[in-house]
């Protein structure tokens, strides 16, 4: 036993806590019993001659009284310590059994009349078995209360004359011992069930804890975002505003792609030990899915929250080293604030949300403030999506052509397909509005086959030696099966391959992209034509031009007539021409509005020309009436000769 109780001791005070805790519960029962003991001893004392058995009594029910006020406000104490709680505890059941047990023992040593005897050893007996159920939580204080009791009255009852009295004596030894074990067997029931319920609380913690993290960086998930993020912010804080810093690893996917998970796990981690390295103590940092990432903090004020998001920028961004590879990380990153941006969280992302889409739009690995506006034209742009895809079943959708002439004859080589959108409500559309929307929403790869179809329907009407350009996007470029598409179009129009122009940007070029120079060889072999776009702005590599099957440049408009045209420009279009020249290429002009600037690109060595002082795009029936009006100018008197 000694050992059971040793052990006891050993418990987690949280267990020991809860353990203690059922000594003070139902104090009303606590109240009844000692209540029935006052009464007794005083009924008892009134048959007894001497004062002795009154003045006990009396001590009975004070330490009764002192009990019952024990058990009422002890557990109503904020700060209760669990060991000074038992001790007081011990004391008082402790000093109660123990003149119950001499109360009980002096009505049979003085031989007090048999019913007074009766009811003191009944009581006695009876309240030490229920308190043995009762304390089991504790059971060293039940056993004790037992031997106090009980011992006194069974020397009385030994020493008493008749058989009688040492049969009960030896019952009382018998019942002590059922008792004892019936003590243990609750006790080690109670004191399992709160260790399994101590048990079960750590796991479920362990649990939601491995519910609301990440297990690629140990930062917060989703789900423990959105839990420490509503704690956050409902706490008092001391600083006026909340600023939501939402981040987007620019291109991660390719990493993934062309060196593993592995590796892009690693890079997470380390992510997100730099996020650590430049945020609050007190921020909440988190990682939001795939190659986002959630970091919110108290700031004073915008230009607070404008510096962290540099500090972050320009760690997070720096190269990373793994194993063997130094990988270039690009980051583009939202903000919103609080309360400025919205005042709930769901609000306050959104707004995060809104700003980090406009930082990849505007390029990519820079920071984006929320703003208004942006709402406003997020709610335009889904107008536009929704419409967009309807357009095209509605027959809402039109191609029109641009001509593309030969500057030193003067004749239409090629026709660039231009998509117009007469929207029946809206008017006219203009490009700019719906097609980086539908490149967005990869409605584009949809669109885009659609024009090429379109135009070449149109191109297989026109002479043989006219030829039609099609713009392509990225997306399309990209998309399973691209090529294959674009063939079967040709294909259906009876167009033949080498009549078709496709018209890439050097923004598609930038990946180096395995995808797209297969994409190119194959079209390239079966005799489609590519040309390079917007020559000049911005990302411009002589590399491509070596490396890709390009037979046409088109120079930028900006140069010819754009605010930077003049002397400058001039040069650049010379070098370029030349250039084009030594490798058989054909230099296109665009944005040509006056004779002068005609004269002036020819001059520099420009072969072909477009804009608005030869035409503007026309539909498919006016470009075939151009074509036929040029014929009869320029070959009428040829046959007038003949």
């Amino acid at each position: 036993m000694l050992r059971v109780l040793l052990r006891t001791n050993a418990l987690d005070d949280r267990v020991r806590k809860t353990l203690v805790d059922t000594l003070y519960t139902q104090p009303t029962n606590l109240a009844i019993g000692a209540i029935t003991g006052v009464l007794c001893s005083l009924v008892a004392a009134s048959y007894a001659p001497d004062r002795i058995f009154l003045e006990l009594a009396l001590l009975l029910t004070a330490i009764a009284a002192a009990r019952i006020v024990m058990a009422v406000m002890l557990p109503r104490l904020r700060n209760r310590d669990a060991r000074r709680m038992e001790l007081l505890y011990e004391f008082g059941a402790f000093t109660y059994s123990a003149v119950l047990g001499v109360f009980a023992a002096m009505t049979v040593w003085y031989q007090l009349p048999a019913t007074a005897q009766l009811l003191m050893v009944a009581y006695a007996i009876g309240y030490g078995t229920g308190i043995a159920a009762r304390n089991a939580g504790r059971p060293s204080i039940s056993i004790g209360q037992m031997i106090l009791i009980f011992t006194p009255i069974n020397v009385a009852l030994w020493n008493g004359e008749d058989l009688a009295h040492r049969a009960l004596a030896v019952a009382i030894v018998l019942l002590w011992i059922g008792m004892i074990s019936i003590t243990m067997t609750v006790f080690h029931t109670l004191r399992d069930s709160v260790a399994a319920a101590e048990t079960s609380a750590r796991l479920a913690e362990k649990m939601q804890h491995l519910a609301r993290t990440d297990v690629v960086t140990g930062l917060h998930n989703r789900a423990g975002l959105n839990h420490y993020l509503v704690e956050y912010m409902s706490r008092r804080r001391a600083m006026p505003n909340l600023a939501l810093f939402w981040l987007d690893l620019d291109k991660f996917k390719d990493i993934n792609d062309a060196l593993g998970h592995q590796v892009g796990d690693r890079v997470l981690s380390e992510v997100a030990q730099r996020l650590r390295a430049q945020a609050k103590q007190e921020a909440v940092i988190g990682r939001f899915g795939g190659d986002e990432f959630i970091l919110a903090c108290d700031v004073r004020d915008r230009r607070e929250a404008e510096t962290i998001a540099l500090a972050v920028l320009a760690d997070v961004t720096r190269p990373i080293r793994i194993d063997d590879d130094r990988l270039e990380i690009a980051c583009s990153m939202g903000i919103a604030l609080q309360p400025d941006d919205g005042e709930d969280l769901e609000t306050l992302f959104q707004g995060a949300d809104l700003a980090l889409y406009h930082a990849k739009v505007n390029g990519r690995n820079q920071i984006s403030f929320y703003d208004p506006s942006m709402s406003r034209n997020l709610v335009r742009r889904r107008e536009i999506e929704a419409e967009l895809r309807l357009a095209l079943q509605r027959d809402e959708l039109s191609i029109f052509f641009q001509p593309i002439v030969d500057l030193s004859t003067g004749r239409i080589r090629a026709f660039e397909a231009l998509v117009r959108w007469f929207h029946p409500v809206k008017g006219e559309l203009r490009p700019d509005e719906f097609i980086p929307v539908a490149e967005e929403t990869g409605a584009i790869i949809t669109l885009g086959n659609w024009i090429t179809a379109q135009a070449a329907r149109a191109a297989a009407q026109w002479p043989d030696d006219v030829t039609v350009a099609v713009n392509l996007s990225p997306l399309q470029i990209k998309a399973p099966g691209a090529a294959m598409g674009i063939l079967n179009a040709l294909r259906e129009a009876r167009l033949p391959a080498h009549r078709l122009e496709l018209e890439i940007t050097e923004t598609v070029l930038l990946d180096h992209s395995k995808q797209t120079e297969d994409f190119m060889a194959e079209l390239s072999a079966a005799g489609v034509r590519f040309a390079l776009d917007d020559f000049g702005t911005g990302y411009s590599s002589l590399g491509y031009l070596n490396k890709y099957p390009f037979g046409k440049i088109k120079v930028d408009r900006s140069f010819v007539s754009g605010v930077n045209a003049g002397k400058k420009s001039d040069a650049i279009i010379r070098a370029v021409s030349g250039m084009a020249s030594t490798l058989d290429m054909q230099i296109v002009a665009e944005g040509l509005e006056t004779i002068e600037q005609v004269q002036a690109v020819q001059a520099a060595g420009c072969t072909l020309g477009q804009g608005y002082y030869f035409s503007r795009a026309v539909p498919d029936y006016l470009a075939g009436m151009l074509l036929a009006r040029e014929r009869e100018r320029l070959d009428g008197p040829k046959r007038a000769i003949a």
